[in-house]
């Protein structure tokens, strides 16, 4: 699994995992033991995960959410050591010390549950996303 096959739906909470298209919009299965479907239309607002940035002060003005969770998986393992329901004060520091140049001004702490529960979500149901550049990093130092 990828993160194009992952997303997110404005309004509902947790991850869904993209089944198939249909000729309204494309069918869903919740990422959670529930596995409740369901079918997203254009009136739901979808954001497929490989498509998410977080706002940064460098020049390129974002970093992909790929590489913020695969920072935080390399430096945290299975334990992020916070969970969404800390402190705002603790959440930023959380976000800063995984990648230091995010713009405190356009991510809010909001966001930064979001993310948590995201990798909680992703660390538990599709770990494979996290451990996917691990692997072929490893082959290529095989080789």
């Amino acid at each position: 699994m990828t993160l194009a096959e992952l997303a997110t739906i404005s309004g509902k909470g947790g991850l869904y995992k993209v089944l198939a298209p249909t000729k309204s919009g494309v069918i869903l299965e919740s990422l959670d033991e529930t596995k409740t479907k369901l079918v997203a239309n254009a009136n739901h607002r979808l954001s497929l995960l490989n498509e998410i940035s977080i706002y940064t002060t460098t020049k390129e003005g974002t970093v992909a959410l790929e590489g913020v969770l695969k920072k935080i998986h390399t430096e945290y393992g299975t334990d992020p050591g916070v969970d969404n329901n800390a402190d705002g004060t603790e959440l930023k520091a959380f976000l800063k010390s995984v990648l230091p140049e995010f713009d405190e001004s356009r991510v809010y702490v909001s966001d930064i549950k979001k993310l948590i529960k995201w990798y909680e979500l992703i660390q538990k149901f599709a770990p494979e996303i996290l451990t996917a550049a691990e692997t072929s990093t490893e082959e290529k130092a095989a080789s």
